[in-house]
């Protein structure tokens, strides 16, 4: 991220000085210098005003005026500016209030006798940081907007993902690296018959009886060897001797950096048959 030098001579600069010779010094220098867009005003009430209506990304302020000094302004644009940073460099003849205008928010200053090449090294130097700051600014304003939209687009998606399940199946299930259901769809504990287990904090394995353990071995097998399975089909015994059937389909997952989380998949309950 770089600010060009096109992008510096077009800032937005604001002098302030209630001596119309400190003005026209300042604005001489500064055009002279190839900067475009100098504005100036010997009213230190209208700083705010002015600075709402075209926000500066410099403010050449000096600290000894009538009515208004240096210090109020400041004062005043910090109330007023919701942005949090006060782009004003302080103009000041007096060795004291360099460190005073430093405490109240300016970011730098100017010692008056001017020296011509410390007012140009200063005011590029600053307009640099400002423009630098503005950037970085508005890039963390896009990629917190991108973040949304792509969490929202996320969310969409899991929402017609889950919609979609649920039409297609009795239950979308979730389970994370020990096996424990972390989310169910669908009545999937009553229909496994564990809901009584998953409730007192078990790892939700089939534990009812009467289940083909040949078919719950292959299940098994598949999932310790994290490997995705398709239309696999289960069965269990009930008490009245009908068989329970089911279908699931499920792959593992993974986080972003590769490492196994869990399972998800999709089930249904198959016609019984005596």
């Amino acid at each position: 991220m770089i600010v060009s030098a096109s992008d510096i001579l077009n800032a937005s600069i604001l002098i302030v000085d209630d001596q119309a010779i400190n003005i026209s010094l300042l604005e001489q220098l500064l055009r002279e210098s190839g900067y475009t867009r100098v504005a100036s005003t010997m009213n230190p009430q209208e700083v705010c005003v002015l600075h709402r209506k075209n926000p500066y990304d410099l403010i050449l302020l000096d600290l000894q005026m009538p009515g208004m000094d240096g210090f109020q302004v400041m004062d005043a644009l910090k109330a007023d500016d919701a942005e949090g940073y006060l782009p004003v460099l302080v103009i000041t003849a007096q060795p004291a209030h360099k460190l005073r205008a430093l405490q109240a928010g300016a970011k730098d200053f100017i010692s008056k006798p001017f020296d011509l090449i410390e007012v140009k090294t200063r005011i590029h130097n600053m307009l640099e940081v400002r423009l630098l700051y503005r950037k970085l600014d508005n890039y963390n304003k896009e990629l917190e907007k991108k973040v949304q939209e792509r969490t929202a687009d996320l969310r969409e998606s899991e929402a017609r993902y889950k919609s979609l399940t649920e039409l297609a199946s009795d239950w979308y299930w979730e389970q994370d690296e020990n096996g424990k259901f972390t989310k169910v769809f669908g009545p999937v504990m009553e229909m496994l018959g564990i809901q009584a287990a998953s409730q007192e904090g078990k790892t939700g394995d089939m534990h009812a009886k009467g289940w083909n353990e040949s078919d719950r071995e292959t299940l098994r097998a598949n999932i310790t060897a994290r490997l995705p399975f398709l239309d696999f089909v289960f069965s269990r015994v009930n008490d009245d001797g009908s068989i329970q059937r089911f279908r699931v389909s499920g792959e593992p997952m993974f986080n972003a950096y590769s490492r196994f989380i869990g399972y998800r998949g999709i089930g249904v309950e198959l016609a019984a048959t005596l």
